[in-house]
C-alpha cells in the first residue's frame, strides 16, 4: 500500500505519562501514522449533506403520509404542512448546492476527493478487493486491510448514492417542486420534461418517495459501516471525516 506518511513520531519525543503505561504503549506511538485524505471542503460537503438529508427525510415521510394534526384544522387555522414543506424545500436546496460544489471540489481538490466520481471496472484487483471487502462485511474474512482513502466496496456505494440516486433525487424533486411554482418557473422550465417521462406526477412521486427509502437505507448501512470499521478495521474513520487525517493502528503496509 503507497501512501505519504505525515506526523511520524521520532522516538525520542514520545513522553508517555500515565503511570501504567507499558513499553508496548511506547512503541505503539512511535509507529503510528497518518496520512491527510479529506480536505476541508469535502468534510463541510460531508456533514451538511448529511444533516440536508436527514430534514429531506424526515418531512418527505410526512409530505408523503401527512399526520393526522394536518387534517384536524382548517388550513387558515394552522400551518404545519407548510412548515413541513419549506423544511423540505430548503433543504432541497442545500442538497443541490452542495452537490454542485462538490462535483466541483472534484476536479480541484485532491484526488481522494475524485475517488466517489467513478469506479475502476476495468481493473482486475478492484474488483477482487471489492469481493473481498464483501466478505469481510459479511464476517467470512478474519482479518481487514488497510486503506488510505474508500476501501473498493464504500467507493462502489458511494459512487451509486452520489452519481445514480443523488441526482435522481435532485431532478425529481425540482421537478415536483416546479408544478407549485408560476409557470415558467426557473424549475418547471429546467426540469418539467421530468413528469411525463415517468408518465404522470403521481408516478414521479411513487418514485421519488422510492428513492427517499433508498437513501435512508443506505444511510442506517453506511454509519453501521463506518462505526464498525473505526472498532474492527486498522485506520481510523469517523474521526476522520471530522479532522481530515486518517490513522492508522500498525505499521503492517498490507
Amino acid at each position: 500500500m503507497e501512501m505519504k506518511q505525515e506526523g511520524l513520531v521520532a522516538p525520542e519525543d514520545v513522553h508517555l505519562n500515565e503511570p501504567d503505561v507499558t513499553q508496548e504503549d511506547i512503541r505503539t506511538a512511535r509507529r503510528v501514522t497518518s496520512v491527510y485524505v479529506y480536505e476541508a471542503p469535502v468534510r463541510i460537503w460531508h456533514w451538511l449533506n448529511a444533516l440536508a438529508l436527514v430534514v429531506l427525510i424526515v418531512t418527505g415521510f410526512f409530505i408523503g403520509k401527512p399526520p393526522p394534526s394536518v387534517t384536524i384544522a382548517e388550513p387558515a387555522e394552522q400551518f404545519l404542512f407548510g412548515y413541513l414543506r419549506f423544511a423540505h424545500f430548503a433543504a432541497g436546496y442545500v442538497l443541490l448546492i452542495g452537490f454542485l460544489g462538490r462535483i466541483y471540489w472534484g476536479f480541484v481538490g485532491n484526488h481522494h476527493a475524485r475517488q466517489i466520481f467513478y469506479v475502476p471496472f476495468w481493473d482486475a484487483r478492484w474488483r477482487k478487493e471489492v469481493l473481498w471487502e464483501m466478505r469481510w462485511y459479511a464476517f467470512l474474512e478474519r482479518d481487514p486491510k488497510k486503506y488510505v482513502g474508500h476501501n473498493p466496496l464504500a467507493q462502489l456505494a458511494m459512487f451509486t448514492l452520489v452519481c445514480g440516486l443523488m441526482p435522481f433525487m435532485i431532478v425529481s424533486g425540482f421537478a415536483l417542486y416546479g408544478e407549485g411554482q408560476q409557470a415558467g418557473g426557473w424549475a418547471e422550465t429546467l426540469f418539467g420534461w421530468v413528469i411525463p417521462l415517468f408518465g404522470s406526477s403521481l408516478d414521479l412521486h411513487m418514485w421519488h418517495r422510492l428513492g427517499m427509502w433508498g437513501i435512508a437505507i443506505f444511510s442506517i448501512v453506511h454509519i453501521y459501516a463506518a462505526i464498525r470499521e473505526d472498532i474492527m478495521s486498522r485506520q481510523s474513520m469517523v474521526s476522520t471525516m471530522i479532522s481530515g487525517h486518517r490513522t492508522f493502528k500498525d505499521d503492517d503496509p498490507d
